[in-house]
This record gives C-alpha cells, structure tokens and sequence, in this order.
C-alpha cells in the first residue's frame, strides 16, 4: 500500500477530522455575574427586614409572664409597632429601588461589589435604630442615627448608577432603554437632596420626624409629572 493511499483512509475523510472542533468556554468580559450579586443581596435583605419582627416576638412572651392581658401585647407597645411598619416600608422601597438598578445589569466590578456591600451594611444596621425608636421615641440622636443610616443606602445606590453610566459592558444591552439609567440616576440625586431636608426638618422640628420622609416621594412625582408634561 503506498503512502497516498494511506493518506487517503486516515486523513480527511477519517474519523477525527470529521467531528467539529470542541468549542472554547464562553467567559464573561468586564467582571463578574451580575446574577450572584443580585442573588445574595436579596437574602441579605429578605434575612433584614425579617430580623425586624424579633423584637415584637419577644414582647409576647414578656407579656405572658407578667400576666398581661392579650391586648396590651398591641396597645402597649405602639411605638414599636409603629417603627416595625415604617422601616418595614423603608427597606421594601429602597429594595424596590435596588432592583429597578439592577435589573439591566449582566456583570459587574470590583467597585461596583463594594458600593454594594455598602449599601447592604445600612440595610443590616437598620433593626437597629429601628428597636432604639421603639424604646426611646422622638430622641433626636436617634432620628439622626435613623436618617444616617437610610442616607448611607441612598448615596451607595447613586454611587452604584454613577459606576453603571461610566462603565460600558456592565449592562444587558438587549435590556437597555434609552434614558432609563440616566431617569434612575436624576432620581437618586433627588432622593439624597430630599432625605437632607428630611433629616433638618426631623431635627429642628421634632413632631415631624420620621414624617418628614413623606419628601421622598417627591421627587418620583416630579419626574412622573415632567414625563406626562413631554
């Protein structure tokens, strides 16, 4: 058998050179899955605003063995239900905030991660001046303690748009809408503004605090308002 007719059975009719070159891994580019941040924020939050609800468990047993009545586990203790609901809402909406900035968001950075991880340190310090309205009421130390911490959230999310606005390949670009990252990082700068009126207005006028974070709806009006405007 000569050597042509060799080439002729193994060579490129034969068996290896038949089957498609095995296709290299696919790798992200410009950071990590935005997927897994999303993922473990959302525990840390749902875990949060869970840890919220504690306090008022432990009231039951409190009541019981000082032979209260049932009702007085709710009409004695008002205020921290009260301050159950409100930052029950507080980290509802800013995690709905979270989410709106989010959502477009294929991979992410190392900056990005740890504007983040900021903004998740103020969601797991919350409980706290939550528990501490509850036990001390309308203390000034304690709305600016409150205020701080809900202001901490609002600059790590528009820190979080800003990185989103001047780093490209972070966004999903079948996702993306024209103007929409630029709408959500208008209304962040106007949501830090008001929550600072806010803050002066609770500490200057002590029987609006906490009602002075009625603000914070101010600015999505506005924007809705010059939406329906145009």
């Amino acid at each position: 058998m000569s050597a042509s007719d060799t080439v002729a059975g193994t060579g490129a009719g034969g068996p290896d050179s038949a089957q498609p070159p095995v296709p290299a891994p696919v790798r992200s580019q410009g950071g990590a899955s935005g997927e897994r941040l999303v993922l473990f924020t959302d525990a840390v939050t749902a875990i949060s605003i869970t840890l919220l609800i504690l306090p008022l468990v432990d009231i039951v047993p409190e009541a019981a063995s000082a032979h209260e009545q049932a009702s007085e586990v709710i009409t004695g203790h008002l205020d921290q239900i009260w301050s159950f609901l409100l930052s029950f809402a507080v980290i509802a909406n800013i995690w709905r905030e979270h989410h709106r900035t989010f959502s477009s968001v294929a991979r992410v950075t190392r900056s990005l991660t740890v504007w983040n991880m900021g903004w998740l340190l103020s969601v797991v310090v919350l409980p706290l001046p939550t528990e501490m309205i509850g036990a001390f009421g309308r203390d000034r130390f304690v709305a600016a303690f409150y205020y701080a911490v809900l202001l901490a959230s609002m600059v790590c999310r528009l820190a979080m748009l800003r990185i989103l606005k001047t780093t490209p390949g972070l966004l999903d670009e079948d996702d993306q809408e024209p103007g929409r990252l630029q709408e959500f990082y208008t209304e962040s700068r106007l949501n830090v503004l008001a929550l600072v009126l806010a803050l002066v207005l609770a500490l200057a006028v002590p029987v609006l605090q906490y009602y002075s974070l009625l603000l914070l709806v101010l600015p999505r009006w506005a924007l809705l308002r010059i939406h329906r405007a145009h």
